[in-house]
């Protein structure tokens, strides 16, 4: 069975098709909340080819209400004989979510726990590198217990460039040294090697808070964004691409 996999952030869409627990197609297109229904179809027919034919189930999890929507409307119209799922509210993920209220945990977050137990036990911290930094965190019960948001690299960066006056946008990239020579790589070694030690930081806080020995915490990076940070974390232990994806396959599974 091919399950079509969407992942709807704020900036970005990521769609994978998966065989099983292989990824055998993905793609990431720009989150645009002016694209209709109808324009969701064309793309993904367009990205799919012929393998439109081979979707026997699609999992979605979104965290903009309105892109949601026309997903829906999508799906209804023109995808109404494949099963579908909408991680929300309701919908079974196999993960207890032991917060205040879990109902405002935002999908993909769940999505990654869920993966992050499945597929590497617990405890587990996944830190998902995309428009906001999230940090969440798995209990040695395989339980969601909480976790962290930051701003995302790009957004930091795009801040910098709007409210600093001599400052301006530049490639996010990783600088020849942490002090840096110019003003363009003093912004690339603030924001790539800042970034790295908070993210270091806030583990080993959160490591401290488990109460468990850090060798026994699976820490999982995914997102986009995660590759710029790989060589620069000493704190990962593994690196999972498609860890939302595979969140959606345990999710579709649970509930087909």
């Amino acid at each position: 069975m091919s399950l079509l996999a969407v992942d709807i952030r704020n900036t970005h869409t990521f769609l994978g098709l998966l065989d099983g627990e292989d990824v055998t197609g993905h793609w990431r297109l720009a989150t645009d909340e002016r694209r209709t229904a109808d324009e969701w179809s064309l793309l993904l027919r367009g990205l799919l080819a012929d393998r439109v034919d081979d979707v026997e189930g699609v999992a979605v999890c979104s965290t903009v209400p309105a892109v949601l929507h026309e997903w829906r409307e999508m799906l209804e119209r023109h995808l109404a004989h494949v099963p579908a799922i909408v991680v929300e509210p309701g919908v079974r993920t196999g993960i207890a979510v032991l917060t205040d209220n879990p109902r405002e945990v935002g999908a993909d977050r769940i999505v990654n726990a869920l993966a992050a137990a499945a597929l590497h036990g617990g405890p587990a911290i996944v830190v998902d590198f995309g428009t906001a930094t999230t940090f969440d965190v798995v209990n040695a019960r395989g339980q969601y217990v909480g976790g962290a948001i930051v701003p995302g690299v790009e957004i930091s960066l795009d801040a910098l460039g709007r409210r600093g006056a001599q400052l301006r946008k530049v490639e996010l990239a990783r600088p020849r040294s942490v002090i840096a020579k110019n003003t363009v790589e003093a912004l690339q070694s603030g924001m790539l090697f800042g970034v790295a030690a908070q993210v270091e930081g806030l583990v080993a806080r959160m490591i401290e808070e488990l109460d468990v020995p850090a060798e026994d915490v699976a820490v999982i990076s995914t997102g986009h964004l995660a590759p710029l940070l790989l060589d620069d974390c000493g704190c990962f232990t593994v690196h999972s691409p498609w860890l939302t994806l595979h969140g959606l396959r345990l999710v579709f599974e649970r509930n087909s």
